[in-house]
């Protein structure tokens, strides 16, 4: 009888340690990326001149410093490294300096190795990058990196809204699968079950593990969730196991009141949101409890809204996603009956 199996498209190399920068020759030559090291390194300014005083070890680079997020910053990235004859693209730096280079590598052909100086979200290991393009954030499909390294002596040195943000996008994860889950059930969506488990295994590592941002060990959990979580979305072929309503109402957040947190903290009470809606009580809780613990916010006004504010924002969710079947849509509730569901949620909090 013959065996069936897929390929999935994952890095070759995931690390996760301290001191991962100063590896990247041993990494680039075991991994046959680049024997030589002949590679180029894509750096932000601030931190990037401090790790490019730390590149002895790679002689042979050529970097470029490149102000990160853009779609423009990214096609300049491509032009610039047009005649640099190397074998891969590197990376260094936090999410958006990824997911600029891993559109410039895309759009060469290239390998791009991916080393997380923060851990703001899951885009260090993701088929995705989200861009800025005539002022609105668009998400672009690329490879995924071909090796992640998360290097925890620079992550501990992170400021700590961003690692807040990065723990509340790899708990999005659960949410984000219930969601995937009910679609199936109701309209038939089809769920991939691997991708599924991985997303959710990252996310409840992180939900229940006792420690701090200021702990080593809770950090390097915190990045095998996010890693998992591009892992996931690239065997899926979209971000379903890590998005749902959820990102929906941080969309909704971010169209409405800009500038109230971050995408992974407003994600977050998104989800803490949709599992109150889905009447899933043990999730709540220790969702609340983990957002309480790492100082994320659970309610409107820890958000800087009114009640009434937050509901209208959830109501206007999944506009942001259309077509995408969530606990939102399933639901169907308008602005004042989400106040009134959000008011009891609050209530359940204090």
């Amino acid at each position: 009888m013959p065996t069936f199996a897929r390929t999935v498209l994952a890095p070759i190399t995931v690390e996760v340690s301290s001191g991962a920068v100063a590896r990247l020759p041993e990494l680039l030559a075991d991994s046959r990326i680049s024997s030589g090291g002949r590679v180029a390194v894509a750096l932000g300014p601030g931190l990037g001149e401090t790790i490019a005083d730390q590149l002895d070890h790679l002689p042979d680079a050529v970097v470029h410093t490149v102000k990160p997020g853009s779609l423009a910053s990214a096609r300049e990235l491509t032009r610039r490294m047009r005649d640099d004859h190397v074998d891969a693209l590197v990376g260094i730096g936090g999410g958006k300096l990824l997911d600029t280079a891993k559109w410039a590598a895309s759009d060469l052909g290239l390998p791009m190795v991916s080393v997380a100086t923060s851990l703001a979200h899951d885009g260090l290991a993701s088929p995705t990058a989200s861009l800025e393009r005539d002022g609105v954030s668009v998400s672009y499909g690329v490879h995924p990196p071909l090796a992640v390294l998360a290097d925890l002596d620079f992550i501990r040195e992170a400021p700590a809204n961003q690692l807040q943000s990065g723990i509340g996008d790899a708990l999005t994860n659960l949410s984000a699968v219930a969601d995937w889950q009910l679609s199936h059930e109701v309209n038939g969506e089809p769920v991939d079950g691997l991708a599924a488990a991985i997303a959710r295994t990252g996310a409840e590592a992180v939900l229940r593990h006792p420690g701090t941002i200021r702990d080593d060990a809770f950090l390097a959990t915190l990045a095998d969730a996010l890693i998992q979580g591009g892992l996931a979305s690239s065997m899926a072929g979209s971000s379903r196991p890590c998005s749902g309503g959820c990102h929906e109402i941080a969309h909704a957040l971010e169209a409405l009141h800009p500038g109230l947190a971050s995408h992974g903290a407003e994600g977050a009470i998104g989800a803490l949101i949709c599992t109150w809606l889905r009447g899933d009580e043990p999730l709540f809780k220790e969702l609340a409890a983990a957002l309480r613990r790492h100082g994320l916010p659970r309610t409107a006004s820890e958000l800087g809204l009114t009640t009434a504010e937050l509901a209208t924002a959830v109501a206007y969710a999944p506009r942001t996603r259309p077509g995408r079947y969530t606990i939102l849509e399933h639901r169907e509730l308008d602005s004042v009956a989400l106040e009134r569901h959000l008011t009891e949620m609050m209530h359940e909090l204090d």
